[in-house]
């Protein structure tokens, strides 16, 4: 009986200690909160902002087609992915300004690994924030003028979305790489790793079942509808496992 009493303090000791299993474990303040706003932009806000943008163009309760272009995905997206950037540079200039200074002989080779994907990972964090800034035009009827690059699907607009899709899926699975390198860095606790790997395993299985239940709607459908006389519905949608729904007969 008493075994059991000890357990759970036992498993709670051995959440504490870190990857390594010493007890001596310090971190500089600029480390440890780099590693934390790291974790949180680039862990939980960019990837909840792609998965939003991904299965949520069309909005729980939204009658569509009936009602179309409605924005919530979009400005969830767009401010929960400039928040989440802004975090990344802040934790950025944290560890360059105030992080310990290494000389060449005590990097570790996972240490300049991590160095190498953080800064490929925040380039393309940078790629990613530009190419939205040229996006081009939107067009259409809820628009000024009608025509417009996502509208008509342009040249422009076709480049921005293929790599606009590439870059950021790329940027994030990089992203969770690049995290776990630097909390087997750090010798971070136990507890962060595997609260990591449930929160990742959560996103994977919701992740799955919008795409099974066909939640990711054509951007271009859930925005204009389904009439054949739309001029972007004269190409395939741009990405993999998007759905698209048959256009409505001509009258």
């Amino acid at each position: 009986m008493d075994s059991f009493k000890t357990l759970p303090a036992a498993l709670v000791s051995w959440l504490l200690l870190p990857l390594s299993g010493l007890s001596d474990h310090a971190l500089d303040p600029a480390v440890y909160w780099h590693a934390r706003l790291m974790v949180l932009a680039w862990g939980v806000g960019l990837p909840c902002g792609v998965l939003v943008a991904r299965f949520f163009k069309v909005w729980p309760g939204q009658d569509w087609p009936r009602e179309l272009d409605r924005p919530t995905w979009w400005r969830i997206h767009l401010l929960g992915q400039i928040a989440s950037l802004v975090l990344a540079v802040v934790a950025l200039a944290l560890v360059l300004a105030g992080g310990p200074v290494l000389t060449q002989e005590k990097q570790t080779v996972l240490l300049r690994a991590h160095t190498l994907m953080g800064w490929t990972v925040m380039t393309l964090g940078g790629l990613q924030a530009l190419g939205g800034l040229l996006r081009g035009s939107k067009g259409g009827p809820t628009a000024p003028q009608m025509r417009g690059d996502h509208f008509d699907m342009t040249p422009r607009r076709v480049w921005f979305e293929r790599l606009h899709k590439s870059l950021g899926w790329l940027a994030i699975l990089l992203a969770q790489l690049t995290i776990f390198m630097g909390l087997v860095t750090v010798d971070a606790p136990r507890w962060m790793v595997l609260t990591l790997a449930t929160w990742w395993f959560v996103l994977l299985a919701l992740f799955a079942g919008w795409q099974r239940q066909q939640r990711c709607i054509d951007t271009y459908q859930a925005i204009w509808g389904r009439t054949p006389d739309l001029p972007g519905l004269k190409r395939p949608p741009i990405g993999w496992g998007i759905k698209r729904y048959p256009v409505d007969p001509a009258p």
